[in-house]
């Protein structure tokens, strides 16, 4: 093999190495703006917990993995007026048991859950997979199941009882397939009708629940 051709070989060799380099982080860009749309703030949350961001993206990765094998299903019409109907019935009792029905409304979105097949015997997991499809509120369910916790200790007060059945509200819409920024459900809010008179529409157009 003469000199030329051993140089024209380098060159092409180089130009492929390149090429794929290119190739490489083009996909890698792709990815990473893909997974930044669909876990929303979970995906710098879980940057904020892994050694790398490839590390984070793998993990975020994984998740789509295992949420794909479940049989995640929507809910049938008749399926979501009884759950809206049993919503209506928890945010009522707000007024006089706001503790108790912040709890219910834990419950209630767990049953949710379930219907539409998610596994439900673990938290860090139920978050886990919710945030493959619903990273945009997975941190308002995080804050909501923490004040739950508290108030069945009665160690929260009713301000942030309020907020847990706001944030609980976002998922649970979500999960019914409805919007959770749609302003019907602060203008049926017991709770916030009472508390906030004085501040008058200003609270309900903010997004109750």
């Amino acid at each position: 093999m003469t000199t030329e051709t051993l140089i024209w070989v380098a060159v092409v060799v180089v130009v492929v190495v390149a090429l794929a380099a290119v190739a490489f982080l083009v996909l890698r860009h792709q990815r990473r703006g893909r997974l930044r749309e669909r876990f929303g703030p979970e995906y710098d949350r879980t940057l904020a917990e892994q050694e790398s961001r490839g590390a984070a993206e793998q993990e975020l990765l994984a998740r789509e993995e295992r949420v794909a094998e479940l049989d995640i299903r929507p809910l049938d019409p008749e399926q979501r007026r009884s759950y809206a109907a049993r919503w209506t019935e928890v945010q009522e009792r707000f007024v006089n048991a706001p503790g108790f029905a912040v709890t219910e409304a834990d419950q209630l979105v767990t049953e949710v859950m379930a219907e539409r097949g998610y596994p439900i015997g673990d938290f860090e997991q139920r978050v886990s997979d919710l945030s493959v499809g619903h990273g945009a509120t997975l941190d308002r369910y995080r804050q909501a199941h923490e004040i739950s916790g508290r108030a069945v200790t009665k160690k929260a007060s009713t301000e942030e009882l309020r907020q847990a059945m706001v944030h609980y509200r976002a998922l649970f819409d979500e999960l019914l397939g409805e919007s959770p920024s749609d302003g019907r459900a602060a203008r049926r809010d017991p709770a916030v009708n009472r508390d906030d008179h004085d501040e008058g529409t200003s609270r309900r157009d903010s997004g109750g629940w």
